[in-house]
C-alpha cells in the first residue's frame, strides 16, 4: 500500500468507527424505549438489564454496518473533493480505481465480516436475547404465581407432509418441554387418516429423538370408509418413529423477520422437499440474508461515482444522488420480498434482484466517469 492508500483508508476507518458508535448508541436508545418498561415489569435487576442489552445489541450490526459505511464513504470522498485533493490525484495520472483500490479491498474484507455477522454473531444475539427475556418473564411469573402459564404456547399445529403426520397441541410449555392436549394423525398417500393418537400429555426425548405420550388412546381408522375400527387406551406409549422436534414446530409460527439466520436455515432445509407454500417467505428472508453479504461492495459502487464526481459538480449533488440510490436499493429490496412472498418471483431471484439492479446501475455510472 502506498501513501495514498494508507491515507484514504485511515481517514475512512476513523469516520466509520465514529459512525458505528453513534448509530449503535441511537439504536440502544430505541431498544431502551421498547423494552425497558417490560424489563422493569418482570423485576429484572440492573445486572439482568446489562446482560440483556449487551446480548441484544450485536443483532443490529448487520443493519448498522451498511448505513455507517455509506455515510463514512460519502463524508471522506466529499472531503477530498472539497479540498481539491481528488483533482491533484487525477493530475498525477491516477484513475478512480487506482485512487480507491484500498477502499475496494476493505469492502471485500467487510463482505467476509457481513457473512460472519449473518452466520454467527447475529443469530446468536437474536436467539440468546430472546431466551433471556423469556427466562426473566418466566422467573417473574413463577415468583408471583407458581405453576403459571407464561411459558406456555397455545394452539401449536404442525403439518409434516414428508412423513404424513398432522400434529395439534393444545398447549406446549417451552420451559418444562411438555405438551398438553396432543393429537397426532397419521395419513396415507391420499391424505386419508389411518390412525390417531390422543393424549393428555407428551414429552420429547432429544437424545433418542422420540415422543412419549401419557394417558391417552390410539385409534385406528379404515381409510376407505373413514370409520373408526378400534380404539386402544394406554397409560404410556413411546413412538420412536415420531421424530418431530418441538423447537421446529414453534419456529414455523413465527414471522420470518423474528428468526435468526440459523433458524431460517432449519426451516428451509426441513421443508424444501415438500414445496410447502408456507415456506416461501422464510426462503426469501433466508436467501436475502445471504445476498446481503455483498452489501459493502454494492455500497462502494453506489457511493464512489457520485461522491467523486467531476470538479465542476458540487459534492452535495453527488452525495444527494448516492443517498437517493441507497434509498432505491432498499425500496427494491422490500419490493422483492413482497413479490417473492406472494410467489411472483422465485425466492433466490427475489433475494438477488436488488443487488443485480444496483450492480447494473453502478456499472453504468462508472462507465460515465472520466
Amino acid at each position: 500500500m502506498n501513501l495514498l492508500d494508507r491515507y484514504l483508508l485511515r481517514e475512512w476507518l476513523k469516520m466509520l468507527g465514529l459512525l458505528l458508535g453513534a448509530t449503535m448508541g441511537l439504536l440502544l436508545l430505541g431498544a431502551l424505549y421498547d423494552n425497558f418498561r417490560e424489563l422493569i415489569d418482570v423485576n429484572a435487576s440492573p445486572g439482568d438489564m446489562l446482560l440483556y442489552y449487551a446480548t441484544l445489541m450485536p443483532s443490529n450490526l448487520s443493519i448498522v454496518l451498511p448505513l455507517s459505511m455509506l455515510l463514512s464513504l460519502l463524508f471522506v470522498l466529499s472531503k477530498l473533493h472539497r479540498n481539491n485533493e481528488l483533482t491533484a490525484i487525477r493530475a498525477a495520472g491516477l484513475n478512480i480505481f487506482a485512487t480507491t483500490r484500498s477502499l475496494w479491498l476493505a469492502g471485500v474484507v467487510l463482505c467476509g465480516v457481513s457473512l460472519l455477522l449473518n452466520a454467527r454473531v447475529v443469530p446468536w444475539s437474536v436467539e440468546a436475547s430472546r431466551s433471556l427475556l423469556e427466562s426473566f418473564e418466566f422467573r417473574s411469573e413463577a415468583a408471583k404465581m407458581p405453576g403459571g402459564t407464561l411459558g406456555v404456547v397455545s394452539s401449536v399445529t404442525f403439518d409434516n407432509q414428508r412423513e404424513g403426520r398432522l400434529w395439534f397441541i393444545n398447549r406446549y410449555s417451552r420451559f418444562s418441554g411438555t405438551a398438553y392436549g396432543v393429537s397426532v394423525s397419521e395419513l396415507d398417500k391420499a391424505h386419508r387418516e389411518k390412525s390417531r393418537i390422543i393424549a393428555r400429555e407428551a414429552t420429547y426425548d432429544a437424545v433418542h429423538r422420540e415422543w412419549t405420550f401419557t394417558d391417552g388412546r390410539e385409534m385406528t381408522f379404515d381409510p376407505e370408509q373413514g370409520e373408526l375400527v378400534r380404539p386402544v387406551p394406554f397409560a404410556s406409549k413411546t413412538m420412536p418413529q415420531f421424530t418431530e422436534e418441538p423447537g421446529l414446530m414453534l419456529l414455523i409460527d413465527r414471522r420470518p423477520g423474528q428468526l435468526s439466520f440459523n433458524e431460517l436455515g432449519r426451516i428451509v432445509d426441513y421443508f424444501a422437499a415438500e414445496h410447502n407454500p408456507k415456506l416461501v417467505p422464510y426462503e426469501v428472508r433466508y436467501y436475502g440474508l445471504l445476498a446481503d453479504t455483498l452489501g459493502p461492495l454494492i455500497i462502494l459502487a453506489i457511493a464512489i461515482p457520485f461522491a467523486a464526481a467531476g470538479v465542476r459538480v458540487s459534492p452535495a449533488v453527488g452525495v444527494s444522488k448516492s443517498i437517493g440510490l441507497f434509498f432505491l436499493y432498499y425500496v427494491l429490496s422490500n419490493l422483492a420480498v413482497v413479490l417473492g412472498g406472494r410467489g411472483y418471483l422465485e425466492p433466490v431471484w427475489a433475494a438477488i434482484m436488488p443487488n443485480l439492479a444496483m450492480t447494473g446501475l453502478a456499472a453504468y455510472f462508472f462507465g460515465q466517469m472520466r
